[in-house]
C-alpha cells in the first residue's frame, strides 16, 4: 500500500487564497520599501556551514539544518568517530553546508564578497524564507519568511528617522492599529551605570523586558535572583515606571542620567529621531518604552519594536541598529541600521482583523460559460480583450452542464458569468450575469467590455 502523503512538521502548504493574501502582504512591504530607495536582493537558501556556524551562538548553531555531502558523505569519517557518535564532531565532516537561519548572517556575507560593486551607503531589502530546526507550536514554525530592510554604510540617524516612517506606512496601508516603541542601547547602557551595575547590563534588560508579561514583583524578584543588588533594584523602580510624554520622560532621563557619558549620547539620539518624526505625517502612536530590549548583545543604539493595537499577538515587527556588521567576516567598521516585518503574525492579524481589501483577495473576475465549440469561437476575442484591459477572465474548458460551470463559478467566487448562446449571437450580444445579486444585463461586446473599467 502507498503511503500516505506528508510534508515535514513546521511547514506548511498555502492555498490559492492564502498566497493572494500573503503576496498581498509582501507586495505591499515591497512597494513602501522601493519608494525609500532600497534595492532587493536575494541570497541562496544553502550557505556554507562555515558562514553560518558560530554566528547565532550554542542553541543557534544546535537549530541550524544541515545538509549531507553528496554522494558518499561517510568517506571522511572513521568508524571508531561514528561509534563515538559526537555530532558536533561529525557535522563539518558530513555536511558543509546548511539552509540559512536569518537574512542578517547571508546579508553580511554578501555586503564582504560584493564590496567594490555597493554604492554606499547601501539600502537593501530582502524577502526569502529561513529555516530553524525548531519544536514547532502554534505561531511558530520550521519555515518560515522574513521581510528584512537594512541600511549599511552610514551612520546617520536620518535612517533610523525613514525605517520609523516605514514601519507606519505599511501599518496604515494594511489598516492596523499599530504602536510604534523606541528606545536605545546606550540609554540601557546608561541605566545600568548609574544606578552600579555595569557589568550586568544584560541581566537587568532581559529582566525588565519582561515587564508587560510577569510584573513587577517578577522582575525584581529575577533581578534579585541575578545577583543586582537591593539598592541597584530600587534605584530602578522610577526609572522603567516613567509616566508621561516621550519629551517628559527624555527630561527626566536627562537628569537621571546627567553622569553617563553614554546614557546622555542615547537621550540625545532618542532626540533627535522623535525631534524629526514630529516633522512628518506620522499616522500612529511612537512610544519611548524603556523596558524595550530586544538582543542587546547585537544592537548598539536604537532599538524599535512595532505591537498591534487591536489583537493580542507578540511583536509584529522589530530591529535596530547595530556596528561592526561584516567584523564576523573579517571587515571591521560597516554598521548599520535594519527592521523585519513579520509576515506570518501580519497575516495572522489581518485575518483576526478581516482588513484585506476586496481586491486584493479577488481571483477570476469574469468566467465565459462554455456552449460548444461555435460559441466558444464567438467568446474568445471577447474573453482576450478583456484580459487585455486587465480583468481576470476565464473561459471554461469543457461544453458540460450549465450547472456544473454554474457551480464551478460560485466555488471560486467568480462574481460575473458571461453566457453566449445561439440567441446572443444572432444579435450579436452577451449575457452578464452578477453572481452576488442574480442580476442579468444583455450586453453589446463594447458595453460589456466597458462595465469593467
Amino acid at each position: 500500500m502507498a503511503n500516505k502523503p506528508n510534508i515535514p512538521k513546521g511547514t506548511r502548504d498555502f492555498s490559492p487564497l492564502e498566497m493572494i493574501k500573503r503576496n498581498y502582504i509582501f507586495n505591499t512591504i515591497k512597494d513602501v520599501y522601493k519608494l525609500y530607495g532600497f534595492q532587493q536582493i536575494e541570497t541562496p537558501a544553502m550557505e556554507s556551514l562555515q558562514t553560518l556556524m558560530g554566528k547565532y551562538g550554542d542553541e543557534g548553531d544546535k537549530l541550524l539544518f544541515k545538509i549531507l555531502n553528496s554522494g558518499d558523505y561517510l568517506k571522511k569519517v572513521s568508524d571508531d568517530e561514528l561509534l563515538q557518535r559526537n555530532p558536533l564532531k561529525l557535522a563539518p565532516q558530513l555536511c558543509e553546508k546548511g539552509l540559512r537561519y536569518d537574512l542578517t548572517v547571508p546579508f553580511a556575507r554578501y555586503v564582504v564578497m560584493h564590496r567594490e560593486e555597493l554604492q554606499m551607503p547601501f539600502k537593501r531589502y530582502q524577502i526569502q524564507p529561513v529555516w530553524r530546526a525548531d519544536r514547532p507550536q502554534k505561531g511558530r514554525y520550521r519555515e518560515f519568511y522574513q521581510c528584512d530592510a537594512d541600511v549599511v554604510g552610514s551612520d546617520s540617524l536620518l535612517n533610523e528617522v525613514e525605517l520609523v516612517q516605514i514601519m507606519d506606512t505599511v501599518f496604515t496601508k494594511f489598516g492596523i492599529r499599530v504602536q510604534i516603541k523606541i528606545n536605545n542601547r546606550k540609554i540601557l547602557t546608561g541605566i545600568a551605570e548609574v544606578i552600579g551595575e555595569a557589568e550586568k547590563i544584560i541581566d537587568i534588560t532581559v529582566a525588565i523586558d519582561k515587564l508587560d508579561k510577569i510584573g513587577i514583583d517578577n522582575v525584581n524578584k529575577e533581578l534579585k535572583e541575578n545577583g543586582i543588588s537591593d539598592e541597584a533594584i530600587t534605584k530602578l523602580q522610577p526609572i522603567i515606571a516613567l509616566k508621561g510624554s516621550n519629551e517628559d520622560k527624555l527630561n527626566t532621563l536627562q537628569e537621571v542620567l546627567s553622569t553617563s557619558e553614554i546614557g546622555l549620547k542615547g537621550i540625545e539620539e532618542t532626540r533627535y529621531i522623535l525631534n524629526k518624526l514630529s516633522s512628518v505625517d506620522i499616522q500612529n502612536e511612537i512610544e519611548l518604552d524603556l523596558t524595550l530590549a530586544r538582543g542587546l548583545n547585537y544592537y548598539t543604539g536604537a532599538i524599535f519594536e512595532v505591537k498591534a493595537l487591536d489583537v493580542a499577538i507578540g511583536s509584529i515587527t522589530g530591529g535596530g541598529r547595530y556596528d561592526n556588521l561584516t567584523g564576523i567576516f573579517g571587515m571591521p567598521g560597516i554598521s548599520g541600521v535594519g527592521i523585519s516585518f513579520g509576515a506570518d503574525r501580519i497575516y495572522d492579524v489581518l485575518n483576526t482583523l478581516d482588513l484585506y481589501p476586496r481586491e486584493s483577495v479577488e481571483q477570476t473576475q469574469v468566467l465565459f460559460i462554455n456552449f460548444g465549440e461555435e460559441e466558444v469561437s464567438y467568446c474568445l476575442p471577447i474573453a482576450t480583450q478583456l484580459r487585455n484591459n486587465g480583468v481576470f477572465t476565464e473561459v471554461f474548458p469543457e461544453n458540460t452542464k450549465m450547472k456544473k460551470q454554474m457551480n464551478y463559478a460560485n466555488a471560486k467566487q467568480i462574481p460575473f458569468v458571461v453566457i453566449a448562446g445561439e440567441n446572443e449571437i444572432k444579435e450579436g450580444k452577451l449575457t452578464l450575469k452578477n453572481m452576488v445579486t442574480g442580476e442579468q444585463s444583455l450586453l453589446t461586446k463594447e458595453e460589456l467590455i466597458a462595465q469593467f473599467q
